[in-house]
C-alpha cells in the first residue's frame, strides 16, 4: 500500500497543446499541468521508498479537499466544511485523477492500466489538498 498527500490547491490535467516543428506537429502539456505531475511523483516517491513500484491489479482512493472561497460567508464556510454544502466547482474530478494517475506512471506503479477500481470524491476543508491511496487489495473495492 502507498499512501500519501498533494499539498496545496488541486489542479486537473489540462488540456495538451501542439506546436509545429520542421513539418511535425509536437504534443506537450502546458508548464503548470507538468509541473504539478512532478509534485506527485515527488509526493509517491517519497511514500514509496526504496520500495519497488506496486504490481498487479490497484484499487486507488483519491479525496480531493477545496478550501471554501475566500467570499463565503461565515455560515456557507461552516456549512462547507461541515459537509452541507458540497463542491460543485472546478476542477472537475476527472481531470484530477488524470493528472494523479499519469503523475504515479512508473512511480507507484509500472502503468495506470494496472487500476481496476477508483474511488473518488470532493470536499470543502480548511487546507486545500488531495489524499491518494493505493492498494494493491481488490477485494476491498468490490
Amino acid at each position: 500500500m502507498i499512501s500519501f498527500t498533494i499539498p496545496g490547491a488541486p489542479r486537473g490535467k489540462g488540456r495538451p497543446r501542439f506546436r509545429r516543428a520542421k513539418g511535425f506537429v509536437a504534443t506537450y502539456s502546458d508548464p503548470k499541468t507538468a509541473n504539478y505531475e512532478n509534485l506527485i511523483a515527488y509526493a509517491a516517491q517519497e511514500a514509496r521508498g526504496p520500495c519497488k513500484p506496486l504490481e498487479g491489479p490497484l484499487v486507488v482512493t483519491v479525496l480531493i479537499r477545496l478550501a471554501p472561497p475566500a467570499s463565503a460567508s461565515k455560515r456557507t464556510r461552516a456549512a462547507m466544511l461541515a459537509g452541507d454544502i458540497h463542491p460543485t466547482k472546478k476542477p472537475d474530478i476527472d481531470n484530477v485523477l488524470k493528472g494523479v494517475l499519469d503523475g504515479c506512471n512508473g512511480v507507484a506503479f509500472a502503468d495506470d492500466a494496472q487500476v481496476c477500481w477508483i474511488n473518488a470524491g470532493k470536499v470543502y476543508a480548511e487546507t486545500a489538498g488531495v489524499d491518494v491511496t493505493i492498494t494493491s487489495d481488490t477485494k476491498v473495492a468490490a
